[in-house]
């Protein structure tokens, strides 16, 4: 089984695709992991997508479309969940291509659905560690010591694209070119539209009840 998670910046998605791998043993391939570990890498593919996600563009086509395929044949058919990926319509498309290529279908297109003011609140507060291995929030999740990770002792940091202008743009690209996805799975006949408020253990039963 193949579970697609989408859904705006802030809505839940990794957190809900790290219940799930642990529920259901799957893959899990999160387009900001692979931009992440890129970029880290300084790959070609990681420098392009630095130079959108900084500004809190999407990342073309091209490079995300790449930097999945490449993912997929990793993984070497294993059941996946796919987290942030596809954002638009054409990238749907794509990875419809690329599915049918490795004999893979998409089973649940889950779409979780939280208002853009909660959103912000979330994304705003979120602080983390340089290698975003250690993600907290300053109001649902703050650290013992403010500013210092728990588990490692270094300093928490404010991601660029989680700074409050950027995210008011990152919401305009989203609603712009992710909304349609809706349309598009709802024609697929797998789509399934989640409430993503509340504490996300009942976020996750509310997906657990399509499964």
């Amino acid at each position: 089984m193949n579970i697609l998670l989408f859904g705006p910046p802030g809505a839940g998605k990794g957190t809900q695709s790290a219940m799930l791998v642990e529920k259901k043993g799957m893959a899990h391939i999160s387009t900001g992991d692979l931009f992440r570990s890129a970029i880290k890498n300084e790959t070609s593919l990681g420098l392009e997508a630095k130079k959108y996600m900084d500004k809190g563009d999407l990342v073309p086509d091209s490079v995300t479309v790449g930097m999945v395929e490449e993912e997929l044949v990793r993984q070497n058919g294993k059941d996946i969940i796919l987290d942030g990926f596809p954002r638009t319509v054409p990238q749907a498309e794509a990875l419809n291509v690329l599915l049918d290529k490795y004999e893979m279908k998409i089973d649940n297109a889950f779409f979780l659905e939280v208002p853009n003011e909660l959103l912000m609140k979330r994304l705003t507060g979120r602080r983390m560690t340089a290698d975003g291995k250690h993600v907290y929030h300053l109001e649902f999740n703050p650290p013992k010591t403010p500013g210092v990770c728990d588990i490692t002792g270094e300093p928490l940091i404010q991601r660029k694209d989680d700074q409050e202008d950027v995210i008011a743009n990152r919401l305009k690209a989203y609603e712009e070119s992710t909304r349609p996805l809706k349309d598009f799975y709802k024609e697929q006949g797998n789509l399934r539209v989640i409430d993503g408020t509340g504490e996300p253990k009942d976020v996750f039963e509310r997906i657990v009840d399509y499964l």
